[in-house]
């Protein structure tokens, strides 16, 4: 491919060191210590600037969705430059917001646990006779607007020097400026087992693996942290790269 950069060579803007953490499914107890080891990272070494780009996929599944919600809002780490990310459970939330027929897809796939996390029973007898008009309606009464906003705000991709940051992965073959929603929030097949060099790197979550995974084309930094207790985030400086875990 034209233009096609590998791992090996892949470099960040001269000066800068940029993090990027993978799925956080309602662990902020994780988020907050992975957090902290950053920025003693940081503090370490004599990077003019640093950034932090969080993958997406900040509610459900764990217990303390809200809490990551509000910890990506305030600031999450003093003096970087901050990005949130899209994944597809927040596409999810927001789906049910919009259509509210659609929410039995979201609790499948662990929205109960936010929805609970904000004070909204799905057992609540109401819930019964409004259906689940009445439940998207209660839970936007529970839900912050900073929170609505922020999830409402999220953008689909970061790009620093040589790396693509994305919830999930691309397409190989079509442009960055090109690629799909859906694509960037869902793809697995046809991204994961392609073999060739991409426009950018790609660093993304999405799909959990027990290990972190480094190919030439893409970085993947999911290790199920909801279930394993571990939260990942790759750092990137110059041409290198390094891990740091909880």
């Amino acid at each position: 491919m034209t233009g096609a950069v590998s791992a090996g060579k892949a470099c960040v803007p001269p000066g800068r060191r940029v993090y990027a953490v993978g799925d956080i499914h309602g662990r902020v107890d994780l988020l907050r210590r992975l957090n902290s080891r950053i920025l003693a990272d940081a503090e370490r070494s004599d990077a003019d600037s640093c950034v932090v780009v969080y993958l997406g996929d900040y509610v459900d599944r764990g217990g303390h969705s809200r809490e990551v919600l509000e910890n990506l809002i305030m600031d999450p780490i003093p003096h970087f430059d901050c990005f949130s990310l899209m994944g597809n459970h927040e596409a999810f939330l927001l789906e049910f917001l919009d259509n509210p027929g659609r929410g039995e897809v979201w609790l499948f796939n662990g929205g109960d646990t936010t929805l609970r996390n904000y004070g909204v029973e799905v057992g609540d007898p109401e819930f019964y006779t409004g259906g689940w008009e009445w439940l998207r309606d209660h839970f936007l009464e529970c839900l912050p607007q900073r929170h609505l906003d922020l999830l409402r705000s999220l953008p689909l991709m970061h790009v620093e020097g040589d790396y693509a940051f994305v919830h999930a992965g691309i397409r190989p073959g079509i442009p960055l400026a090109d690629q799909s929603r859906e694509d960037l929030l869902w793809i697995r097949e046809g991204f994961l087992d392609h073999e060739e060099n991409l426009e950018k790197v790609v660093v993304h979550g999405h799909t959990p693996f027990k290990e972190i995974q480094v190919e030439s084309n893409r970085i993947s930094i999911d290790t199920g942290a909801w279930m394993s207790d571990t939260l990942t985030c790759v750092v990137l400086h110059d041409n290198e790269h390094a891990f740091i875990q909880t």
